[in-house]
């Protein structure tokens, strides 16, 4: 048995509580994303509050899941714990809403950089993966966790069976960790909600604008995600995306993505971050084609554009007249976040055959409400300048925009909204001065 075995048992505490004791008032916390969310050092961290032993604590996390929600951002530690997103998720709206949590506007792949210039962080907590014989456990995915853990004071992990083991950045040296916990439960996954015909019929005009040998990135929700299963028959397609999801897996399983092509990392599946069901993680253990970096490295725009053919689909939320895409926001309040998608929309077009593409479903509220709207309203979120915007679709159709004038933009981004809306934006558009 190795050395490393002896200081693992000599940093593994007998329960959750005695780990975050590490922990004191007034530190500042960076908490893991997606399937690295530690829930036995989160509920830990949040006993302590609600027993008056911890206050004035503040904690970092991005797309906080199910156990930051009923935890770090639960309304009765409010008082004790700031907590705070780079991204806004549904287990968290509507505090942030009312006050009792907080959003960092951010572009996701400079949060490294807030952690090394704006911030002191004391302890960073994450699930990880079994140690391996070298003595370095698996963060998962790297996002800004590695980063983190290597400028914090404290570094707490939990050690989960089910967590996948993942190259590239991610790993993280039992010297560098001060204390352990083991907790062996099912790794969170997503919840999608069902497929609408609207999916079927974006997916498959999308998957016709993108050739063999391509290099992906696909966004949260259905619609990125619908793409996937008509992109089965291509061939050596490629991944470098924020986000790895369930869709990716398939392509991979299916053979379509090979990463052959790749003149950025060929044959590597890049990726920054990973959220789906036990069988895409278990396709991603100890698997040498998988390698997940900081955000900085994968969602910096040189590095995208350095992926030939690199085809980027994000979902917008609603689309202006003049091409101005709103991701972020719902009725003047947060509702997720910019996250990776600028970086994305600019890498993409700066990719030699490149494409970036914005879907979105065109009504809302069950066909009430047009999501191509004359002029975004005052304190709604612009995620992609007009400037920036080049291929949007809907189910009525694909257009391209980028470098059409305010005439030529505002008709095409009318033709793909729903027909019931039409003659009011055209309307709309006059009143405007666009046509």
């Amino acid at each position: 048995m190795n050395s490393y075995h002896g200081e693992y048992r000599n940093k593994l505490m007998s329960s959750p509580l005695d780990a975050v004791g590490l922990i004191q008032s007034g530190n500042s916390v960076v908490v893991a994303v997606n399937f690295s969310e530690p829930p036995a050092l989160l509920d830990a961290i949040a006993a302590k509050a609600r027993a008056g032993e911890l206050e004035n604590i503040k904690t970092y996390s991005f797309n906080p899941q199910k156990y930051a929600g009923n935890t770090i951002f639960a309304p009765d530690v409010a008082d004790c714990i700031q907590a705070n997103a780079w991204f806004v998720s549904a287990p968290v709206r509507k505090m942030i809403r009312v006050g009792l949590a907080y959003y960092i506007p951010s572009v996701f792949y400079q949060v490294p950089r807030f952690l090394r210039e704006n911030m002191k962080i004391d302890a960073t907590i994450t699930t990880v993966s079994p140690m391996d014989k070298a003595g370095y456990f698996s963060i998962g995915a790297a996002t800004y966790i590695t980063v983190a853990s290597r400028l914090s004071k404290k570094v707490i992990v939990e050690v989960n069976e089910n967590s996948p083991r993942i190259f590239g950045d991610t790993q993280i040296h039992i010297s560098e960790v001060d204390a352990i916990v083991e907790n062996h439960v099912p790794l969170l996954s997503p919840v999608f909600p069902p497929r609408k015909p609207e999916d079927e019929i974006i997916g498959k005009r999308l998957a016709e604008l993108i050739p063999d040998g391509a290099c992906l990135q696909l966004g949260i929700g259905v619609i990125p995600n619908a793409i996937a299963e008509y992109l089965e028959g291509h061939k050596d397609l490629g991944i470098h995306s924020e986000l790895f999801v369930p869709g990716m897996a398939n392509l991979i399983k299916k053979g379509a993505v090979t990463g052959r092509r790749k003149n950025f990392h060929p044959r590597k599946h890049l990726f920054a971050a990973a959220f789906g069901p036990k069988e895409m993680y278990e396709l991603m253990d100890d698997n040498p084609t998988m390698e997940s970096y900081s955000s900085e490295y994968i969602m910096d725009p040189v590095n995208i554009a350095r992926n030939d053919n690199l085809i980027s689909v994000n979902s917008i939320l609603e689309v202006d007249l003049t091409g101005q895409c709103n991701a972020e926001t719902l009725d003047g309040f947060e509702f997720s976040g910019t996250g990776g998608q600028l970086d994305f929309v600019r890498g993409a077009y700066s990719s030699k055959g490149g494409k970036s593409i914005l879907v979105f479903y065109s009504t809302a509220q069950e066909g009430r409400i047009s999501r191509v709207v004359p002029r975004l309203a005052a304190g709604a979120g612009v995620t992609t300048p007009p400037m920036d915007t080049q291929y949007l679709a809907t189910e009525h159709g694909v257009i391209n925009i980028k470098g059409k004038s305010t005439r030529d933009r505002a008709l095409d981004i009318i033709s793909i909204a729903d027909p019931r809306f039409r003659d009011d934006l055209l309307k709309e558009a006059e009143d405007l001065s666009l046509i």
